[in-house]
């Protein structure tokens, strides 16, 4: 069955970095953009980045641009999420999900139809 598996979440000072891995599986891993989103406690669910098929064109959230940098590997099936300078605001379970339809509206959680369990980032002060 399609399934979306993240990893390499954790607690960081503010400042540091981590990168996040989210493998995809029962699916062509090729024909879908994917996206990252987070939800901190308390908040509702965030975009924070997307990314085409091809991995030719990126888009992200303003309080990410700068920092945060996703990419992917087709070969592996796998989409990550580099980011760097983490700040305590950015403390949240990440996700990662796969878009269905055309690159537009890719901030909408509801374009997206797969999701993972999610990763939980810490960030402390």
């Amino acid at each position: 069955q399609v399934q979306l598996v993240e990893s390499g979440g954790g607690s960081v000072q503010a400042g540091g970095s981590l990168r996040l891995s989210c493998a995809a599986s029962g699916y062509t891993f090729s024909n879908y953009h994917m996206g990252w989103f987070r939800q901190a406690p308390g908040k509702e669910r965030e975009f924070v980045a997307s990314i085409t098929w091809s991995g030719d064109s990126t888009h992200d959230a303003d309080s990410v641009k700068g920092r945060f940098t996703i990419s992917r590997d087709n070969a592996k099936n796998t989409v990550y999420l580099q980011m760097n300078n983490l700040k305590p605001e950015d403390t949240a379970a990440y996700y990662c999900a796969r878009k269905v339809g055309a690159w537009y509206a890719r901030e909408a959680s509801y374009q997206y139809d797969t999701w993972g369990q999610g990763t939980q980032v810490t960030v402390s002060s």
